[in-house]
């Protein structure tokens, strides 16, 4: 099989699908790999390196996908890609159809495969190819919480750690999943008091054997989340519904409640957000304010850490690519349902639930 492996063009999006050693393993498996010049430069991958492992180098993204039989990427394919994605070709990559629908009808047009990494599954019913870009989103969720509370980026003022003498920040998590937990991690270990809620008791059970004591365990409804906003800090939304949009846990009205300066990190913004003041930002212009309520809304946040984050993502993608390369996606489909759990769109057609639910269209709509 040929398989692509284009530069990313979303703003500031410095990671690459594939590294070296995920090419040495296709090539050595009898594939062809096209990798576009200069792709990996931001997760520190040169040309060169691409070369001595087997791929040939394209000067152009078109030249990538005209060629390519299959595309692996990183982020979905933005505007500027719609019109190379062919009839047919084999697109595998985070897409999170069910947060935009022109993203979903141009890849209905294109009568393309797409396959969803946010939605490939285990025998554990978790996500494994989400599972290391959301440990890496929800560690920096209070890194980058931590530092927009800062006063002069109209933050609170707020040491998360606190010093002797003055009481730690307060850090709410929406969300006992890989995000939540490793936020949760990061945040007591800067010494803030964490409460997490959820809706799910084993999840909170887990949080509560697992945690130290400064973190605290709350079942999750409006009347908590309303409660807890008014004297929490820096809020991580960290919701997740297999491919379907988030929930809004905190609707418009409640941000008029939270004081001045409380951060909020949004990292289910990928999937629409579960905030509904939340909008999709950037690495360049991460942070917006609403009623003086900083909003940290940026949808590719592990891009901010290429080097750990493509290396995580190749680790636990690549034996899919092989199965997808080897077999063709139909045969591997059908030989790994877990597998098959990330097929999203097929020949013109939406072929997973949560996608169509989301725009209220019929599942296999045209």
């Amino acid at each position: 099989m040929k398989i692509g492996v284009p530069k990313e063009i979303k703003n500031n999006e410095n990671r690459v699908g594939m590294t070296p050693a995920g090419v040495f393993e296709l090539t050595k498996n009898g594939h062809t790999v096209y990798v576009e010049s200069t792709a990996g430069e931001g997760s520190g991958f040169f040309n060169a390196d691409y070369e001595s492992a087997g791929a040939t180098i394209l000067n152009s993204i078109r030249e990538v996908y005209l060629l390519s039989d299959m595309i692996v990427k990183v982020k979905e394919p933005v505007e500027e890609e719609y019109e190379l994605v062919r009839d047919n070709q084999v697109l595998f990559t985070y897409f999170h159809f069910a947060s935009s629908e022109k993203l979903t009808k141009a890849m209905l047009k294109s009568k393309a495969v797409c396959i969803a990494y946010e939605t490939v599954e285990d025998d554990n019913g978790t996500l494994p190819l989400l599972t290391p870009m959301s440990e890496v989103a929800g560690r920096m969720a209070v890194q980058q919480g931590a530092k927009y509370l800062e006063k002069p980026i109209k933050g609170r003022g707020v040491l998360l750690g606190g010093v002797p003498g003055v009481p730690p920040g307060k850090v709410l998590i929406l969300g006992a999943g890989v995000v939540g937990i490793q936020a949760a991690k990061m945040a007591a270990g800067l010494g803030a008091h964490v409460t997490i809620l959820d809706v799910n008791m084993k999840r909170l059970r887990y949080v509560n054997d697992v945690m130290p004591n400064h973190v605290v365990t709350e079942f999750s409804n409006e009347y908590n989340i309303r409660k807890h906003i008014k004297t929490h800090d820096l809020i991580v939304g960290g919701v997740l519904l297999k491919g379907a949009k988030a929930p809004k846990l905190i609707t418009r009205d409640m941000i008029t409640e939270m004081r001045p300066g409380t951060v909020i990190v949004d990292v289910a913004v990928d999937q629409g957000g579960c905030v509904e003041t939340s909008k999709p930002t950037t690495h360049e212009a991460p942070t917006f304010i609403i009623d003086d309520v900083v909003h940290y809304c940026v949808a590719n946040m592990p891009g901010a850490v290429p080097y750990t984050s493509t290396l995580a993502l190749t680790n636990v993608t690549l034996p899919y690519i092989l199965q997808l390369a080897n077999k063709g996606w139909e045969r591997a489909c059908d030989e790994d349902p877990f597998l098959a759990k990330g097929v999203n769109v097929v020949h013109g057609k939406v072929v997973y639930d949560e996608i169509a639910n989301a725009f209220g269209w019929n599942v296999s709509i045209a």
